[in-house]
């Protein structure tokens, strides 16, 4: 009997069926990758999922203090590659390592404390995100379509062009 347990699949995949992405350096050498979102604050792209309506995304936080109020309609999954957060909301702070689940309906106001000279958190964003004030008021939002454009219209001013950001468009 010959042994298959190394042999890689043998059939072609469906034809419907996305690429993949892989991404070997998430955290990227070439500072142009990151799209600025507010001073001081950048995000970078990794998976922006179009048809299922997600994101996923480093974080990239070099100050302190609040950084955003927002209502999540749908999952978010956290996990802290460096530096420190918490929401002013709980009584946890995530630390690098932390993995954090936050639930629909949650609003929370994020915080990198004083002592924290950069975060980065890889964040998957289902949904969108629906900034509030202190009484709910929505303010703005995101969702992966927006990120789309913030994306292309910074890698088309850089010098990367619009068209590096479609690896990560599924």
């Amino acid at each position: 009997m010959t042994d298959t347990s190394r042999m890689p699949y043998q059939l072609p995949f469906p034809p419907e069926a996305a690429a993949e992405i892989v991404i070997s350096s998430p955290i990227p050498e070439d500072e142009r990758v990151w799209v600025p979102q507010a001073e001081n604050v950048w995000f970078r792209p990794l998976c922006l999922h179009a048809s299922q309506g997600y994101w996923v995304n480093l974080l990239r936080v070099r100050r302190s203090g609040v950084l955003s109020r927002h209502r999540h309609p749908a999952p978010v999954h956290g996990h802290v590659l460096r530096g420190k957060w918490h929401y002013l909301e709980h009584d946890w702070v995530a630390t690098t390592g932390s993995y954090v689940f936050e639930p629909p309906g949650e609003t929370h106001t994020l915080v990198v404390p004083e002592d924290c000279p950069e975060m980065i958190t890889l964040f998957h964003i289902t949904g969108s995100m629906i900034y509030v004030d202190p009484w709910g008021k929505v303010t703005a939002y995101e969702d992966v379509f927006s990120k789309i454009e913030m994306c292309r219209k910074h890698y088309e001013s850089c010098g990367l062009g619009g068209a590096y950001l479609d690896q990560f468009i599924r």
